[in-house]
């Protein structure tokens, strides 16, 4: 899960943001709007407690929330910034449950969920990263860290200030999950290594994820909105929305529950982890049409899940619309519906004790793989048992 703040893009370069409806022609005005959202943003019916049940219900195991976009709004008390929810003129200031992140850590973790934190190292509300009269020409700084170092130290101690407050101040976190790639690539240099040093001092475990940058600060990788063509040799996630945007947009267009589990089951059989992007609604809740493709996404997990979790890929080519992952010594396939291509018994390891359906735990024979699926399940899937460690 990943949860954004819904923003539209108030800087020169990503005009596609602005192309439908509502959005100003004059960009100063438009940032002008924006920002005064704060006076406006009353969330009243957030409920963290039913977003974590919601979540858990679905399948998920770990979750990661966005502490702060580009845009610079906090959704959580920072010290460090007057733009916050927890601040005045923010209607929800004032509300026992306005420190939202914290209240969504606690109610995730409650859920036996892992929680990470979203943080965009770009803040276009900063006046150390775009300053007040100057004019940026895109997402970068409005000026260049190697004209203005001392500027920019400052800013590089604010990134560094509010980090290691998310990781002090939020109790056990599971993955710091940084945006903004082009900050760390060409002159804007944050010192990284001194951040995660001292982020890991208050979380020795915690996963850095310094997106699209490499090295060491990378622990995993995060291919967005698609599915790569060949593994990533890292550790990966397919960062994956439920609709078109990222937040919450009225009259979005949701992808169906058959394109996400599709997606969910090629991950997994690639050797991946997934993320599926929503935002909640201007009040706070879960939009209607995200649980109509959570709510049967947790049902079929509950059914297939051991299947998904805790799987390997498997390294062995198989014909198209079918997907294999294995644990141990069993092998699990899903066949794809509408898919023909037979599977031939060499495409499996030898030694097969036995094939079931997983849904029944029916035991079939090899030619069963092969038969039309004559039902509405968008996938057969099968559990094979062998007489030692699945190796191919």
């Amino acid at each position: 899960m990943r949860v954004l703040l819904n923003r539209g893009s108030y800087q020169k370069e990503d005009d596609w943001a602005r192309k439908r409806g509502g959005w100003r022609n004059d960009i100063d005005e438009l940032r002008e709007d924006y920002w005064n959202l704060h006076y406006q943003f009353n969330p009243h019916k957030f409920d963290a407690a039913d977003w974590a049940k919601t979540c858990k219900e679905a399948g998920f195991r770990y979750m990661i929330f966005t502490t702060k976009h580009h845009d610079g709004f906090n959704m959580y008390d920072t010290n460090y910034s007057d733009y916050k929810v927890t601040s005045e003129p923010c209607p929800f200031a004032k509300d026992p449950r306005a420190d939202i992140f914290g209240e969504v850590a606690t109610a995730f973790r409650n859920e036996g969920l892992s929680v990470g934190a979203y943080y965009s190292k770009p803040d276009w509300h900063s006046p150390l990263y775009w300053v007040p009269g100057e004019r940026p020409k895109g997402r970068y700084a409005s000026y260049d860290p190697l004209e203005y170092p001392e500027r920019w130290a400052q800013y590089d101690q604010f990134v560094h200030d509010q980090l290691v407050e998310i990781t002090r101040n939020y109790g056990d976190l599971d993955i710091l999950w940084l945006d903004g790639g082009w900050v760390n690539k060409r002159h804007e240099q944050l010192d990284m290594t001194r951040i995660v040093t001292d982020v890991r001092r208050n979380q020795p475990d915690l996963l850095v994820v310094d997106r699209s940058i490499g090295g060491i600060h990378e622990n995993y990788v995060t291919p967005e909105r698609k599915i790569p063509d060949v593994p990533p040799t890292k550790a990966w996630e397919s960062n994956i929305p439920l609709a078109k945007n990222w937040g919450f947009c009225a009259n979005d267009e949701f992808k169906t529950f058959a394109e996400i589990l599709k997606s969910v089951v090629k991950v997994v059989a690639m050797g991946g982890n997934i993320i599926l992007g929503f935002g909640p609604k201007p009040d706070g809740t879960l939009s209607n049409e995200a649980k109509a493709i959570l709510k049967p996404l947790g049902r079929w997990l509950a059914t297939f899940g051991d299947g998904i979790y805790e799987t390997r890929p498997v390294d062995a080519p198989l014909p198209r619309g079918w997907y294999a992952t294995k644990k141990g010594h069993r092998l699990y396939l899903f066949h794809e519906k509408g898919e023909m291509l037979p599977l031939e018994i060499h495409d499996l390891p030898a030694g097969i004790k036995d094939i079931r359906l997983l849904a029944t735990q029916e035991t079939v024979s090899f030619e069963t793989l092969n038969q039309t699926l004559d039902h509405e399940a968008l996938f057969e899937v099968y559990q094979i048992d062998y007489a030692s460690t699945v190796t191919k």
